[in-house]
């Protein structure tokens, strides 16, 4: 029984067939002791509260294209999923649900609330991953993890307990990111840089010796009451005299130095500096270099507290404009400016954050960033494409500070110390002693025999940041500590594949983790890639609400359009790419165009599969070169080593592009390929030769290459397009359900099969058909009648070719005389310039002639011509009126102007390209 495939491709239908197959077959399941090359990736854990966005779409797509290329080519391929915790942004879902219910989280206690988190979990918490399916990733889901499963919080305890006892984890007092909001230090990444606009007030502090005043500028004057100092330039000549004296703070009295520090930029302002060390970090690392007093003016719900004197209790911003009001009373205030500015807000509070110095647990960065600067400028590892990233990733290595790993939360990984409040009344205070232990046996066994039997122990009530677990990652997943098969096939990891605004947060803890516990880099290549920009190159947020759903493209035009358009959009590794996109509509044009890709596969292979006659590539057997039989060459015609040249040479830029991470190279060439080469050329070409009536072993060549190219670009698309391409292939060779394509072998190049010389000349064979197309149109010459045509070439070379492939240019061109000559008299109707009843064009140096006596009625034509002609010149002066009319270009909205332009401009040209045929006749 002849396979074939139903006449329209149905999206929505095969690509859930083909994920739910892959799944129910474990097809991407890793073996560590199948042994081979591996080729390991861990996704770039999503938040267990996040929902597919573009930005997913894209990342996993750039993935998949990968694994399933590099798990093709024959290397033992595991990509890991799972999510992240997302302290805060659980916590601040449940905080939410509570606060509808008239509740806190501490009206239920720390362990229901965190029971209440992990019914949430099991309820919602696989959205995402559920999403990820919708995509097609190719990923071992028997792996799945989650920042906070069992095996992975027993590596955060290991990693936590292991560098505190190496002495790189201290609780002490620094300045940190606090959100008034969710009352808890927040993280750099959690924190959003926005532009506002707002005020830079200016005001005087007296010189206490009564000589005078300096003047200070700050955006946040209600700091000014926790001040202790002024600073300038040291080589700013102003103000030299006036270093080691003293100023007397406005309203709260207090004497404060004025001191040199190089900091100071003496072009900014006034050149002089307000120095607030515990409410800001150039201020904070200014008072540790000058000694300075760091007086707290804030409280951790955003009020100020009993140092604000008058102030206290009242709100931070209400503080800021009853301060400014004092100012002005006193006499102090100089000026107020308008002023852009960048101000950090939380991500999750939607609040902006304030400096606040407050007892924390931190890493020491100093060992960690070393052992990864070591191996990056020893053994450039990790190496990142592109190399421009480098740089970036080498300068963030050598400024990070000591990271402040504690969050003021109760979802997350607790922080595994035990303080001994019997030594402090029952409270947890800055100088409780504490004990890190694994667990609270353990804790409560060292505790006894520091402190004695009646100790009491309290835990500490903080969470990990979950840059810490999330750190760990491409290891902890893998099995660490312990010593798994998997960890030690698929470790380090091969390709990790991320945006390049985590480099810093994600990256860089990963290797400096990964550094310290294994010894290794993580991972041999970072390919960081950029952003999915919206319809009008602007990046999508949700503050902007620009976001495009991929789950509503999907819905529309099926998981293979949305991935080819992402990864076809792709020009050179890290570029940005953007998004096609009708608001009203919900439509994109370029997601569109990829769905006609998929349904021009499909009915090339529709067709390719009608005229094999029931027969598979492998029972068709493999076309040969030409053969030798009784006198007579056969094998392969002109045309299929054409194709063949063409097939081998795109399977080598594939590969070379995948290798390279050209991916979007790779889909580029592909799509030219197909749609060009194979399904416009290539079909056509060998349609004659596929006939009832035709030669038996010219049809059966024809045949074996239909289905060998046609075979190849299923596998060469597949990691593009999974699910199409698995469809097909599966109708195409009749394959059961114990084999996919999937795991079938990317194709390698036959070099001696590509032949450049002969692409070339197929080149000038397609221009010339071409060319008599065009001429045919120009001519309006019907479809069903053949011409005449006159081929003049003065290269023998040219002659040949166009010799060689005659039978294709009569029968595409629909040509039924074909002439081939070195030179034409002055008699014939080309050496006459095309005159007398003759149409002439030019392909490189081939001049092409029909003539026309007896095909068209060339008075008719001309009529016709001259008729529309007119028509054309009537609406170009209607047009030309409308616009030299003023009242219409004043009154008339731009949109409507400007398309009256644009008809305008396209009227003239169809004016022109008639004029231009008329001169023929």
């Amino acid at each position: 029984m002849t396979a074939n495939l139903p006449p329209q491709y149905d999206p929505q239908a095969t690509e859930a067939k083909w994920q739910k197959y892959w799944e129910d077959n474990q097809t991407f399941k890793a073996d560590p002791e199948a042994g081979g090359e591996p080729y390991c990736v861990v996704i770039p854990p999503p938040n267990v509260t996040g929902s597919l966005h573009m930005g997913h779409a894209f990342e996993e797509t750039l993935i998949d294209v990968l694994v399933r290329y590099h798990r093709m080519t024959g290397r033992n391929t595991l990509w890991l999923p799972g999510t992240d915790h997302a302290s805060i942004a659980v916590q601040t879902i449940l905080e939410k649900q509570l606060k509808a219910e008239g509740k806190t989280r501490h009206d239920l206690g720390r362990e229901k609330f965190l029971e209440r988190a992990w019914e949430w979990k099991a309820e919602s918490g696989n959205t995402i991953t559920n999403q990820l399916r919708s995509l097609g990733v190719s990923v071992d889901w028997s792996r799945e993890r989650f920042t906070m499963d069992e095996g992975l919080s027993a590596a955060v305890l290991e990693a936590f307990v292991r560098l505190y006892d190496e002495g790189l984890i201290y609780r002490g007092n620094y300045l940190v990111n606090w959100c008034p909001a969710s009352q808890s230090a927040v993280s750099d990444l959690e924190v959003d840089q926005q532009e506002v606009d707002g005020h830079l007030w200016h005001f005087r502090y007296p010189l206490t010796d009564g000589s005078g005043y300096l003047e200070v500028a700050t955006t946040r004057p209600e700091t000014m009451l926790g001040d202790t100092g002024v600073a300038v330039n040291p080589q700013d000549d102003r103000y030299k005299h006036l270093i080691g004296k003293t100023v007397t703070l406005p309203i709260v009295n207090r004497e404060i130095p004025i001191i040199a520090d190089e900091f100071v930029d003496p072009t900014f302002g006034t050149g002089c500096v307000k120095v607030t060390p515990a409410h800001d970090p150039n201020d904070f690392e200014m008072g540790k270099r000058h000694n300075l007093p760091f007086i707290n003016i804030m409280n951790k719900d955003g009020t100020l507290n009993e140092n604000a004197g008058e102030f206290q209790g009242q709100d931070r911003f209400v503080a800021r404009k009853n301060v400014v009001q004092r100012l002005e009373a006193d006499g102090v205030l100089v000026k107020i400016e308008d002023y852009k500015h960048t101000v950090p807000y939380s991500e999750r509070g939607k609040v902006p954050v304030e400096p606040l110095i407050s007892t924390q647990w931190f890493v020491k960065i100093d060992p960690l960033s070393q052992r990864a600067l070591e191996a990056l400028d020893q053994s450039n590892s990790p190496v990142f494409v592109p190399d421009r990233w480098t740089k970036v990733y080498r300068d963030w290595l050598v400024k990070l500070k000591d990271w402040c790993i504690s969050r003021q939360l109760w979802w997350g990984h607790q922080i595994p110390a035990w303080y001994a409040v019997s030594e402090t009344q029952g409270e947890i205070t800055d100088t409780t002693p504490f004990i890190v232990a694994k667990t609270e046996a353990e804790a409560k066994e060292k505790a006894t025999a520091k402190f004695g039997n009646d100790v009491q122990l309290a835990r500490d009530p903080d969470v990990l940041d979950t840059w810490f677990s999330s750190g760990l990652w491409p290891f902890s997943t893998l099995g660490w500590p312990d010593k798994t098969k998997d960890l030690e096939f698929y470790y380090p990891t091969t390709t990790l594949v991320t945006g390049f605004d985590i480099i810093f947060f994600w990256v860089a803890r990963m290797t400096m983790m990964a550094g310290h516990f294994t010894e290794k880099m993580p991972f041999d290549t970072v390919y960081i890639h950029g952003l999915v920009l919206d319809e009008n190159g602007q990046k999508m947020s949700k503050s902007k609400n620009n976001g495009i759903d991929p789950l509503l493209l999907i819905g529309k035009y099926g998981t293979d359009a949305l991935r080819y358009t992402l990864v076809k959009e792709v020009v050179g590794a890290g570029q940005n790419i953007r998004m096609e996109y009708d608001r009203k509509t919900d439509e994109s044009k370029s997601v569109e165009a990829s769905r006609n890709f998929t349904n021009k596969l499909w009915n090339a292979a529709r067709f390719v599969m009608m005229n094999l006659e029931g027969q598979t590539p492998q029972q068709l057997g493999i076309p040969q070169p030409p053969l030798t039989k009784g006198g007579k060459e056969e094998g392969l015609e002109l045309c299929d080593r054409w194709i063949l040249s063409r097939y081998y040479q795109v399977v080598q830029e594939s590969r070379n592009c995948l290798e390279n991470y050209g991916l979007g190279e790779a889909a580029k060439g592909l799509y030219e390929f197909i749609w060009g080469d194979f399904c416009d050329w290539y079909i056509e070409l060998v349609k004659s030769r596929l006939q009832q009536d035709a030669e038996p072993n010219s049809k059966k060549v024809a045949q074996q290459t239909f289905a060998f190219v046609l075979e190849g670009i299923l596998k060469l698309l597949h990691p593009f397009m999974p699910h199409i391409t698995e469809e097909i292939w599966h109708t195409l060779t009749q394959t059961g359900d114990d084999r996919c394509l999937a795991l079938q072998a990317y194709p390698e190049a036959d070099i001696s099969l590509i032949d450049a010389e002969l692409e070339q000349q197929f080149e000038l064979l397609f221009g010339t058909i071409r060319t008599i197309r065009n001429l045919r149109a120009d001519a309006d010459i019907k479809p069903s009648v053949k011409v005449t045509a006159i081929l003049q070439s003065e290269s023998e070379k040219e002659r040949q070719i166009i010799s060689d492939g005659s039978v294709y240019i009569q029968d595409l061109a629909k040509v039924e005389n074909l002439t081939v000559t070195a030179s034409l008299d002055a008699e014939s109707p080309l050496g006459n310039g095309g005159q007398g009843g003759s149409i002439a064009g030019v392909v490189g140096t081939v001049q092409v002639l029909i003539p026309l006596a007896g095909v068209v009625d060339l008075a008719a034509l001309r009529a016709k011509l001259e008729k529309k002609l007119s028509k054309v010149e009537a609406e170009i002066k209607h047009t030309a009126a409308r616009l030299t009319n003023q009242k219409f270009v004043d009154k008339a909205t731009p949109d409507v102007v400007q398309g009256a332009r644009d008809a305008l401009a396209e009227a003239e040209k169809q004016a022109e390209i008639l004029r231009d045929r008329l001169k023929l006749f």
